[in-house]
C-alpha cells in the first residue's frame, strides 16, 4: 500500500532533478528613462583574473553597435556609461557558463540604465559568447535599437 505514493514521490523528485538541467531564462528590463541610443562612449569593467574574456565579448558586440567601447578593471571617469557583468559558471562533465548577467549603468551616477539576464541549464547550454549575444540582443531588442548606429 505504500509502494505507490512512495513510487509518486520519488517520480516527483526524479522530475525536479531532471528538469533543473533543463532550465532557461532570458531576460531584459531597460530603465524608461534610459535612453541608450544617446549614448556614444562605454567602459566594460572586467573582473580581475577573468579568464573567459567575458568583457571583450561584450565590448565587441557594443562596437558592433557602434559604441566606443574600452575595457579594463578600473572604471574611467569620461564615459557615458559602465557595463559591469556577473558570470556564474559551474560543473557538469565540463565548466560551461550557467548565467550572465550584464548591466548598463550611467557613466557618473551609476544607476542602472538596462540589465539583462540568461540563464541555461546543463541541457541546454550555450556558448559564452553565445550567452552575450543573448543577453545584449534582449537589452537591445528592449530598448528598440535593431540595427548598428551611426
Amino acid at each position: 500500500m505504500l509502494r505507490k505514493p512512495m513510487l509518486g514521490i520519488l517520480a516527483l523528485v526524479a522530475a525536479t532533478l531532471l528538469m533543473t538541467g533543463c532550465a532557461n531564462r532570458a531576460t531584459a528590463k531597460v530603465d524608461p528613462s534610459a535612453r541608450l541610443d544617446t549614448i556614444k562612449t562605454m567602459h566594460v569593467v572586467k573582473i580581475p583574473d577573468e579568464t573567459a574574456n567575458i568583457s571583450t565579448m561584450i565590448a565587441d558586440k557594443l562596437r558592433v553597435k557602434g559604441y566606443q567601447v574600452s575595457t579594463g578593471t578600473d572604471k574611467p571617469a569620461n564615459v557615458d556609461a559602465i557595463v559591469t557583468y556577473v558570470d556564474r559558471w559551474m560543473w557538469d562533465i565540463t565548466m560551461y557558463l550557467l548565467e550572465l548577467t550584464i548591466t548598463i549603468r550611467d557613466g557618473k551616477t551609476e544607476f542602472p540604465l538596462a540589465s539583462g539576464n540568461s540563464l541555461h541549464g546543463s541541457l541546454t547550454r550555450l556558448s559564452a559568447q553565445e550567452m552575450v549575444d543573448e543577453v545584449m540582443g534582449n537589452i537591445f531588442k528592449e530598448a528598440n535599437i535593431s540595427e548598428a548606429r551611426k
